[in-house]
């Protein structure tokens, strides 16, 4: 049996070792022709026809309907939930840029091969590479093209991912994902596309000659009960784009990749971030790729629910300014800025018994860059403290220990080099001396899915048994596997979405019509 890498270049594969690579045992039963799976009856006729069928209107959805319709193609926008955005709207409105004039002037010295260099160590070298490259080499671009043609507003520096080499990831103006959705949003509808909310993927039709023909669908569908709805055929005469995102909030599903993941965990993703396009994808002959990678997010709090206001402060302020401290020894235990892997496994090490703190200088910092720092306070999720002392009783920290780690993180600030955990010392990097102090409660949530339907670097969705694109099936986002590897870095997201969504809907529009 043969299968093709992003490269285009075919290898081959035992099918015991196919299923090694991370499909999940259903898939299984699919093997053994065209497909991987029996071919679904053709409608007899559509209720609708148009050119490009995208599913979902998070940041690659979005984009790829863009791109599609500007090449000419007639779109039809879905989403399930009631309101479009997905994940996209509501994550922290931070782009990995890698080469920017920006970076420029600051002096920062910075290159795709950089970016790329910093998502392999993250991604433990799992990642495909000709993936991963895609995103940093097109960072500069679709980060301009945000701003040409979406116009959004950024803010003007550039702040420090954890487990990037250097600063580069800019932030937009209103500190969320929604200051590009809300643009991309305007701009579709300049273009006559608006998302159709409560439509419900149910079946992506695939035919006997392999390739994929439309979608059935249910229209006005409540969430959470799957039956719903009215149903309805759409032919794509071009292509469909799989754009539904991740499974961070479908515990059943998620539990199958990683048992430990239970339904107790809480999530920082919307309720729409479930599995059943997936599956869906998977039933129609696409490979599954390192489904049981899934990312915590290291900034969260148990003090508040979903993502919160946390990790604004939590990453903006206390990874680079302040300290994270284990509650129990009193000492530093993490580079504050390393990937989120390796900062969320430290803190569970901990036995979550971690915070992570700031003095008032760098509160002021927060509040001076727009973090909601006061509303933090009123809600309980970051707490003042008069003294250094008052802080350590409160979290029962042992205070000589405290304040021997905090003597010498001030001593490494003088010496420009961080000598317990080799953290990257901002230009602006101060001391931790004056009080109040202030503290936010740390505790992991299931942040990311890296795992999802194999592509290449033209997000064509792999076959399960040949290797080979599937005709007329793209995916892209984090619907789409094998970017991150094992652990996708803060701010590459954006970029990824709006990378592959672009690259989706431009050849997507190019495919020749099948009837």
């Amino acid at each position: 049996m043969g299968t093709s890498d992003n490269s285009g270049k075919t290898t081959h594969m035992t099918r015991r070792a196919l299923l090694g690579t991370g499909a999940i045992a259903g898939v299984a039963a699919t093997l053994g022709g065209p497909g991987a799976a029996a071919p679904r009856a053709m409608p007899d006729s559509w209720d609708e026809e148009v050119d490009v069928v995208v599913i979902g209107s998070g940041f690659a959805g979005l984009a790829a309907a863009h791109e599609a319709q500007k090449a000419g193609a007639s779109v039809a926008l879905l989403e399930k939930m009631q309101v479009p955005g997905g994940n996209s709207i509501i994550n922290g409105g931070v782009m990995a840029v890698a080469g920017s004039d920006q970076q420029a002037e600051m002096g920062i010295e910075d290159s795709a091969d950089v970016m790329l260099a910093d998502m392999l160590k993250a991604g433990l070298d799992l990642n495909h590479v000709a993936l991963a490259r895609t995103v940093a080499e097109h960072s500069v671009d679709v980060y301009r093209w945000t701003v040409d043609e979406l116009e959004v507003e950024y803010k003007d520096r550039l702040t420090h991912m954890g487990g990037h080499a250097v600063p580069r990831a800019y932030s937009t103006s209103n500190g969320s994902g929604s200051g590009i959705i809300v643009q991309q949003l305007a701009k579709l509808k300049e273009l006559g596309i608006e998302p159709r909310t409560r439509t419900l993927l149910k079946h992506i039709i695939r035919d006997g000659d392999g390739r994929v023909k439309g979608v059935e669908v249910r229209e006005k569908h409540a969430f959470r009960d799957p039956e719903s709805g009215d149903p309805r055929t759409i032919k794509a005469r071009k292509a469909v784009i799989l754009a539904t995102g991740g499974f961070g909030n479908d515990p059943a599903f998620r539990m199958m990749q990683d048992p430990r993941l239970t339904d107790e965990l809480d999530t920082t993703n919307q309720p729409g971030a479930t599995s059943e396009a997936l599956r869906e994808a998977i039933n129609i002959g696409g490979i599954l790729i390192q489904p049981s990678w899934i990312q915590l997010g290291p900034w969260t709090s148990p003090d508040e629910k979903g993502m919160g206001m946390a990790p604004s402060f939590v990453q903006g302020t206390t990874a680079s300014y302040g300290v994270w401290i284990n509650t129990e020894t009193g000492e530093r235990f993490v580079n504050e800025l390393a990937d989120r892997k390796i900062r969320a496994d430290a803190i569970i090490a901990t036995g979550n018994k971690a915070i992570a703190i700031a003095d008032a200088t760098g509160f002021k910092y927060a509040k001076g860059r727009g973090t909601k720092v006061d509303r933090m306070l009123e809600a309980g999720v970051l707490t003042e403290y008069a003294t250094l002392e008052d802080m350590a009783a409160a979290h029962d920290v042992p205070l000589e220990p405290l304040k021997a780690t905090i003597k010498r993180f001030n001593t490494s600030v003088d010496a420009g080099e961080d000598s317990d955990m080799g953290r990257y010392l901002q230009a602006d990097q101060f001391k931790l001396v004056d009080g109040p102090y202030y503290a936010v409660r740390l505790l992991p949530k299931v942040h990311h899915t890296m795992g999802g339907i194999g592509i290449n670097a033209e997000t064509q969705a792999l076959d399960v048994v040949t290797g080979d694109p599937i005709s007329g099936l793209y995916v892209a986002g984090e619907a789409a596997g094998g970017v991150h590897g094992a652990s996708r870095l803060g701010s590459c997201a954006t970029t990824e979405c709006l990378v592959f969504g672009r690259i989706a809907g431009q050849n997507a529009a190019a495919e020749e019509n099948w009837g």
